[in-house]
């Protein structure tokens, strides 16, 4: 099923903003280009926009740039990634992941030293994964693999983590964010995680 789109005059006038704030924050980053979506209507060309992400996207820009410049909110959506190393102990003490999380990712690995902001991304995800209640353990590390191998191939550009399941047989899948998934019949979406939010939510904790 394809995402619900919003137009933009539908945009501003729900969310109160102006023209000339969303293309601002068009140039500085905030809002990605790919949300940018022109269509063909009956009056001509017209600007849609992914209607959950760009909702979302407004909604925490207004909430942070009472006390921050719009170049630092554009580095809390960046996709790229942190200079940042924590220990394990450290990544508990933020509430960053559970310990049995840390203890199932890192089962038969070596978690001693500092932590790239990478590894801190597998940990989050593996711990959203599993507190969705429908992956069960291998079926997540399975997917955070999945994640740690194809991230770096999307060029900084946001992408999905999706797990389908048919006949009890499941596979990971990364996709560009909000692009619309196709599958066979027979087949079922199990979970579907935004990467780039991750990253966000990952850089305001860390």
């Amino acid at each position: 099923m394809e995402n619900e789109l919003i137009s933009k005059k539908e945009l501003l006038e729900l969310t109160g903003i102006s023209y000339g704030q969303l293309y601002r924050w068009k140039r500085k980053n905030l809002i990605p280009e790919e949300w940018f979506v022109r269509k063909s209507t009956f009056t001509g060309q017209e600007t849609f926009f992914p209607k959950e992400n760009i909702l979302a996207r407004i909604d925490k820009i207004k909430g942070m740039k009472e006390d921050r410049s719009l170049d630092d909110i554009a580095g809390v959506f960046s996709p790229v990634f942190l200079q940042t190393a924590l220990s394990a102990e450290e990544i508990i003490d933020r509430k960053i992941v559970s310990e049995s999380t840390l203890h199932d990712y890192f089962e038969n690995k070596d978690s001693t030293g500092v932590l790239s902001f990478q590894v801190l991304l597998a940990l989050f995800v593996l711990e959203r994964l599993l507190r969705s209640g429908d992956v069960g353990i291998e079926e997540a590390r399975s997917a955070v693999r999945a994640m740690e191998d194809g991230y770096g191939k999307f060029e900084g550009k946001g992408c999905d983590l999706a797990i389908i399941r048919k006949n009890g047989i499941s596979l990971a899948l990364m996709i560009p964010g909000a692009s619309p998934l196709h599958f066979e019949q027979g087949s079922k979406l199990i979970v579907r995680i935004s990467l780039e939010k991750c990253v966000e939510e990952l850089k305001m904790l860390a």
